[in-house]
């Protein structure tokens, strides 16, 4: 039985709408990047990008479990010397919360071109309402 290999074209792309309003921003994140990278379907292969399209809606309403809130930091470094930059968790939820939730979901992506791209197909917003109604998503459930 020889092994099935998708080929780029023939990759049938949906839309899915995740609601992360009190959940944990990791398991929202990991159902997500799960999504992006195809692994829910039956022709997964990990060398072709076989995702789907995601959107994350409510994304300041997730919640972060424990007191990472208060302990986790976000580290960004500007290229000047001794200009490391450091944001706390609770301070970036409440000015930039997709933020929080793209950056979650790309580290749990493939650091490669093939993530890359993966990365692309995500659209997180804060509130309820998204601009991709046209498409006729899907609401997937964790």
């Amino acid at each position: 039985m020889s092994t099935y290999m998708p080929k780029a074209g023939q990759i049938d792309r949906k839309w899915y709408v995740i609601d992360a309003a009190g959940k944990p921003v990791g398991r929202v994140a990991a159902q997500a990047a799960t999504l992006l990278r195809g692994k829910h379907k039956p022709i997964f292969a990990p060398h072709v990008d076989c995702g789907d399209h995601v959107i994350i809606i409510n994304c300041a309403q997730a919640v972060l479990t424990g007191k990472k809130a208060e302990e986790k930091y976000y580290y960004r470094h500007t290229g000047y010397i001794g200009h490391l930059k450091a944001v706390r968790y609770d301070k970036l939820m409440e000015t930039k919360p997709e933020f929080v939730m793209q950056l979650a979901v790309k580290r749990m992506l493939p650091d490669s071109s093939i993530g890359r791209d993966e990365f692309l197909r995500l659209r997180a917003f804060a509130g309820s309402e998204h601009k991709h109604a046209a498409q006729k998503p899907e609401t997937w459930e964790l």
